[in-house]
């Protein structure tokens, strides 16, 4: 497993972006864990331990999608937390923007 890349002769960490639903706070907060000891910059969901305590707004969830596109233009590659398989439309469209910018993309289940 690669943890570095090279840019413009500058070593540097990979930078991985977690995908997935939030439901599975636990898959995050492992991956986040994992990554982070494999020697990654992991960016991630902001607001897993507050979710069940805000209502938000299609406006929010828009912004927060639009947000979540610009972590992924920052990274490297982005690891799918596909609990169990799933994958959800919002994912789906993750993994889509992903590939079609270059960026890796891993898959917690194969």
């Amino acid at each position: 497993m690669r943890r570095y890349i090279s840019v413009g002769g500058v070593v540097k960490p990979l930078v991985v972006t977690l995908c997935g639903s939030v439901k599975f706070k636990q898959a995050f907060w492992d991956a986040n864990f994992n990554e982070t000891m494999a020697g990654k910059i992991v960016l991630s969901v902001g607001g897993l331990e507050h979710d069940d305590h805000f209502d938000l707004t299609e406006e929010d969830k828009r912004m927060l999608g639009d947000l979540h596109k610009r972590k992924i233009d920052m990274s490297d590659e982005i690891l799918v937390l596909n609990v169990g398989g799933y994958i959800g439309k919002s994912t789906e469209g993750e993994i889509e923007y992903a590939r079609q910018h270059g960026k890796g993309v891993r898959f917690l289940e194969e």
